[in-house]
């Protein structure tokens, strides 16, 4: 049986409602640092799971918006906590969509702006094929590295998953700064 599609808002239809939500942001840490949607508590994707007892507290006492940079991670998210019986609604076009509409994004003291996920992922990606390509000049089985990049962009889009976002959300610039990347502090306020 197919997953039902989470309700969702536009930014004008959250920014009226904002004070109504707790604001959940599933980027990467060094994402959520770059700018995110005011009042907004990061925690990324690959952590979701073990926020549900906070984000169910949190959900029995007001409404949750997620959000992400396009809706794609926010819209998974709300898929997952739909699963655990948590009520939540993502934000149609994320942060992008947010800014697009003349809306201000909140932005850590002394945070370093980070690339959206999908540009890094595009970046990475058309460099490995790139890479592939060339030296399968020289060295015709490196064509492999392009077709398996091309295999792996096939398998995230008919997954909604992707392996090289993951990977490269480990990296140290997409990290945010202790302060803000704590993820036991906003378990802890979630819980309140």
């Amino acid at each position: 049986m197919p997953t039902p599609t989470p309700a969702s808002l536009s930014p004008a239809q959250a920014a009226a409602r904002l004070e109504e939500f707790t604001v959940i942001d599933v980027r990467a840490p060094g994402e959520y640092a770059s700018g995110h949607v005011p009042g907004a508590l990061n925690i990324p994707l690959d952590k979701l799971p073990d926020a549900l007892p906070a984000l169910k507290s949190a959900s029995a006492r007001g409404s949750l918006l997620v959000v992400c940079a396009s809706g794609v991670r926010s819209t998974r998210a709300c898929e997952i906590l739909a699963g655990a019986d948590i009520e939540a609604v993502t934000l149609t076009g994320g942060t992008s969509a947010w800014e697009g509409d003349g809306r201000g994004l909140d932005q850590p003291e002394g945070a370093r702006s980070a690339w959206p996920m999908e540009r890094q992922v595009r970046l990475a990606a058309g460099s490995l094929v790139v890479a592939g390509l060339a030296a399968g000049v020289r060295f015709p089985a490196a064509r492999w590295l392009s077709a398996g990049v091309g295999a792996g962009l096939v398998y995230a889009a008919v997954s909604d998953t992707c392996g090289m976002a993951a990977v490269l959300s480990k990296l140290p610039h997409n990290r945010a700064p202790r302060a803000v990347g704590d993820l036991d502090a906003t378990l802890a306020e979630l819980q309140r």
